[in-house]
């Protein structure tokens, strides 16, 4: 009988395939329309995280459709704050909201029954490692400790996170219990999802870019370290992607001082950059989520050119950030035909 292959992780090794693997970050989502459906059925978006037959369905919606090389988990990096009693609720037209913490909040906060409040999640896992056919990559993912408390401080979702940049010079001793305090719960989270069933694991640092040189060492770098080290020294064999948006130069030492198997890259990440970074190890990325709009030569052309400058190394080939609503379904059955060179 011949050996199931999960081609995400064995470019996670450090294994060159050609054509690369490909799966795509939000790829269950609203340009679905059997999400939507889904959507609606489950009422509010964290029943929606919390309902394991609900979050299973909509994580093998883009696999049934497109057989993408991997399956990630469907959940959101805002369960770690709900977790904490943070009141996290989305309202409609607005995203993310919570009740904002201050430093005396901080001080208060208890790990306690943090793993209890997120068991779904963990079910959610086991429940799709059984239900994915055996080729499949199952990832599973958390925020990184900036990113989520960017979201704790202001309570909301901000464009250039100044709330969470100016708590940390006015109060850095809190924030950095904080960022400690997240880094502990969320690898202890990644290593509950690495035994539900999870085959590697994705930390999103979805706001690393607003950050300057010192502050990302601080605030972007150490935590997740301190994360990836805690994960390693339970599970050594864990592999691990680290997303950094928008961190342009400093991504070439965030793999070395992190811990990280492979760096994700956003669209913004020159190619000549991108190959440079890949001598070190794999690397993930990186495609305009416009161009997926757009479609067409627009597509096609932004395809073969990150394969063109990274084919021959490891690389798993995805979106330089999560793929927008707008997006045609149909677009996405083309991006998947071009990176696996299939004749349409």
């Amino acid at each position: 009988m011949a050996e199931t292959r999960r081609k995400v992780l064995e470019v996670l090794n450090g294994k060159c395939l050609t054509p690369p693997p490909v799966w795509l970050m939000r790829q269950a989502g609203r340009y679905l329309p059997e999400y939507r459906a889904t959507r609606v059925k489950a009422g509010s978006f964290l029943d929606l995280c919390y309902t394991p037959d609900l979050a299973v369905e909509v994580t093998l919606q883009p696999i049934r459709r497109y057989a993408f090389d991997a399956a990630i988990l469907f959940s959101d990096i805002l369960v770690i704050p709900d977790a904490l009693h943070r009141n996290v609720r989305f309202e409609e037209g607005h995203g993310p909201r919570m009740d904002p913490i201050d430093a005396d909040g901080i001080a208060r906060l208890k790990a306690d029954g943090v793993s209890d409040h997120l068991a779904p999640v963990f079910e959610t896992v086991s429940r799709l490692r059984r239900e994915l056919p055996a080729e499949t990559t199952l990832l599973g993912f958390c925020g990184a400790p900036w990113t989520v408390a960017t979201y704790m401080i202001a309570g909301r979702g901000t464009p250039d996170q100044a709330p969470a940049r100016l708590f940390a010079y006015r109060h850095p001793e809190a924030f950095e219990q904080l960022l400690a305090l997240l880094a502990d719960i969320s690898a202890d989270y990644l290593v509950e999802q690495i035994d539900a069933g999870a085959d590697a694991v994705q930390i999103f640092d979805s706001w690393a870019g607003v950050l300057g040189e010192d502050e990302f060492a601080r605030f972007a770098v150490e935590p997740v370290r301190r994360m990836i080290s805690s994960v390693r020294a339970r599970r050594p064999s864990a592999k691990i992607i680290a997303f950094a948006k928008g961190a342009g130069l400093l991504l070439r030492e965030y793999r070395r001082l992190t811990g990280a198997d492979a760096i994700g890259l956003d669209w913004t990440v020159p190619l000549s950059f991108a190959a440079e970074l890949q001598k070190d190890g794999p690397v993930q990325g990186n495609l305009d989520p416009m161009r997926v709009v757009a479609g067409g030569s627009a597509m096609e052309n932004g395809i073969d050119r990150i394969l063109d400058a990274l084919g021959n190394g490891p690389l798993i080939f995805n979106l330089g950030h999560g793929i927008t609503p707008e997006a045609d379904p149909e677009n996405v059955s083309a991006l998947v035909a071009r990176v696996r060179g299939i004749k349409r």
